[in-house]
């Protein structure tokens, strides 16, 4: 069920992508003390996975969540088990997304393997000491319904109580300086915002009245986050980000994001503490839906 209040302007700052490399990490940490954010969601299979787990001992104030991959990455199950997923050796996943939502709408990816790989990648935070606040997707995959009902289906399983709500408000939309494209894309996803609050209400999971910041992907910069904040509704809302450092390390790896991670890294801290200080909204966690 959806668990925003009417009466005041909450925000949940979420960082995606902890754990992608140790740079990534830095910045999420760096953050959390400066109370520029209070949530993070962690990749399970991530190149980064043990000094994130590190980080999240070192900064006490940081809510960790479970960032499932089901494509561009590696999955965390045997390999055998989720063989729809399974796209090359050593258990890589589609590294293309469009293929991947292609094949899910085809109905080749059974739902039972989708629960069954994100059960393994909650789990394995889990056993490392990582209490699981929430869970969402990388590339926002359960927009679609076939995503959304396994993987709420795994966090009911793993004792996790929240969820992202990955459907950006118009009103997001429209304050967004960015590529016409990615605001089409997101308004077109939106036609599955009543089957995933259908699912919710069913699961009893808690999330936010959406997310902000999902059509500013890769143009987050100070001037577009001032913009989002100075229009938030009252409500809980949570801002997606990619913060980190773009050094050695990301431009090893698979992404879009690199010198945008810096620039989103510095919104950030010029934007959100002052924000708090100046009682604008409440900065808050998953676990205080």
């Amino acid at each position: 069920m959806s668990s925003h209040r009417n009466a005041q302007r909450r925000l949940i700052v979420n960082a995606d992508d902890f754990a992608l490399t140790e740079g990534v990490n830095r910045a999420i940490g760096e953050l959390s003390e400066a109370g520029a954010l209070r949530s993070c969601t962690l990749m399970s299979a991530g190149a980064a996975f043990k000094d994130a787990v590190r980080t999240t001992k070192e900064y006490k104030n940081l809510r960790v969540g479970c960032h499932v991959v089901l494509v561009d990455g590696f999955c965390v199950a045997p390999a055998e088990t989720v063989r729809a997923l399974v796209d090359g050796g050593e258990g890589q996943l589609r590294n293309s997304l469009p293929r991947f939502i292609a094949d899910l709408q085809r109905g080749k990816i059974p739902e039972a393997q989708i629960e069954a790989e994100a059960v393994a990648q909650i789990r394995r935070l889990q056993d490392a000491g990582v209490t699981v606040t929430h869970v969402d997707t990388h590339k926002h995959t359960h927009l679609f319904p076939r995503v959304a009902r396994p993987l709420i289906r795994a966090a009911m399983q793993c004792g996790v109580s929240a969820i992202r709500n990955p459907f950006e408000q118009a009103w997001s939309a429209r304050l967004t300086r960015g590529p016409l494209l990615r605001k089409l894309e997101v308004a077109a996803l939106r036609n599955f915002s009543n089957t995933f609050q259908k699912l919710l209400r069913a699961s009893g999971l808690k999330t936010t009245a959406g997310s902000i910041g999902v059509s500013a992907t890769g143009t987050l910069d100070e001037a577009n986050l001032k913009r989002l904040l100075d229009g938030m509704p009252e409500g809980t809302w949570e801002l997606v980000c990619h913060p980190g450092y773009n050094d050695a390390a990301l431009g090893a790896v698979r992404t879009r994001l690199r010198n945008e991670r810096d620039v989103e890294r510095n919104a950030l801290l010029a934007q959100i503490p002052a924000a708090v200080r100046d009682g604008r909204f409440e900065l808050i966690g998953f676990d205080e839906l």
